[in-house]
């Protein structure tokens, strides 16, 4: 049996098509996918995201260990309320998985992926010992996200006087309690809009306030085509246990200093950037007919051997074609090929993300 998130049944009420996704029953759409992609590119929708895992770390050296456990440092995190994305690495600096944390009065919030709790929980228990600190997942919390221009605005109404006042003075990438709830100005569309970490007991009506305030719906169809728009990587796709963070666009993540900050996986990522032996991903945009996919080859010339392989491809209802992103090695510039259905398709390279705040981002 998939497990079910507390809006199961709101999900049903609304006409959502579920499906298995890391064993949870999810929506994948309620009807059209292209019309929710639309609704949060030019208004706002909302995601029930509760099948994420909510993890928080707590204890004395709550710091040092999240220092250890993670490739970026959330030593830089100054103030309750800042947030940091960041990749938890095994020791050949593998992509175990990518997680934000958000630093508490009391501690740290962080989230992780569905399709990964149970290795992710495993792994930060191992890593626990030598350390005074308490991991507590939060199973009694529900998590929605609200995307779109009109996110913050829509939703500041349904928060009401007591939390919609922390909805409105939150900064870009911060997040800060409010009461018993959680409000972070964070996403993974490429819109502006909040993630609400509530009690799971208050969830169902909290979203049928939302409704009220004509925020509409969405599934984990358009969540994928918006976060592809917006290049932001999938677990499983574009990086894996198997991939470092340097071939998954994710250097910036790397906290290389202080220099004395030992972290798992720090001296094989040292030993990879060294030898500069690695791919790297990019984005491609297709400029005549037809959908790129996952696992499509990328071929430098029509006749010549494959450079790479496509880790998420789709068609882009913002852009009206197809667009993706690989990993290739070697020397690539503004062009390559996809062989797609038997057939050598020329292909742009672009920089990443396509699309931000609704706008196209290349030429």
């Amino acid at each position: 049996m998939a497990k079910q998130t507390p809006l199961f049944d709101a999900h049903i009420d609304a006409g959502a098509k579920m499906v298995d996704f890391g064993g949870w029953d999810m929506p994948i759409n309620y009807g059209s996918q292209l019309a929710e992609h639309q609704q949060v590119r030019q208004d706002a929708g909302m995601f029930d995201v509760s099948h994420m895992t909510i993890v928080d770390i707590q204890g004395a050296e709550a710091t040092e260990y999240l220092r250890y456990l993670l490739a970026n440092d959330v030593a830089k995190l100054a103030t309750p309320g800042k947030a940091l994305y960041s990749a938890m690495l095994n020791e050949q600096a593998g992509v175990l998985d990518d997680l934000i944390v958000y630093k508490m009065v009391d501690g740290y919030r962080t989230v992780v992926n569905c399709a990964t709790r149970e290795k992710d929980l495993a792994w930060m228990q191992q890593q626990q010992e030598g350390f005074a600190v308490d991991i507590i997942e939060r199973d009694d919390l529900a998590m929605l996200a609200v995307q779109g221009p009109q996110a913050i605005e829509k939703a500041t109404v349904a928060l009401g006087k007591i939390h919609g006042p922390v909805a409105n003075q939150l900064n870009p990438f911060q997040g800060l309690a409010s009461e018993d709830w959680f409000i972070a100005r964070t996403g993974y569309t490429g819109e502006d809009g909040l993630e609400i970490i509530l009690p799971a007991t208050a969830v169902v009506a909290f979203w049928a306030r939302l409704l009220d305030a004509e925020i509409k719906p969405c599934g984990l169809g358009a969540r994928d085509t918006l976060r592809l728009e917006a290049g932001m990587n999938l677990y499983g796709n574009d990086m894996t246990e198997l991939t470092h963070p340097l071939e998954s666009a994710m250097a910036w993540t790397i906290a290389w200093t202080p220099e004395d900050r030992e972290f798992i996986g720090r001296a094989a990522l040292t030993e990879i950037k060294a030898e500069q032996a690695y791919g790297k991903l990019v984005g491609l945009v297709l400029e005549q007919r037809g959908v790129m996919r996952t696992h499509q080859k990328v071929h430098l010339s029509e006749d010549g051997p494959a450079i790479g392989e496509l880790t998420s491809g789709t068609f882009s209802p913002t852009l009206q074609q197809s667009i993706a992103m690989a990993r290739v090695t070697g020397t690539i510039k503004d062009s390559c090929f996809i062989e797609i259905r038997g057939k050598m398709l020329p292909v742009k390279i672009v920089k990443l993300p396509f699309v931000r705040n609704g706008k196209k981002q290349f030429d």
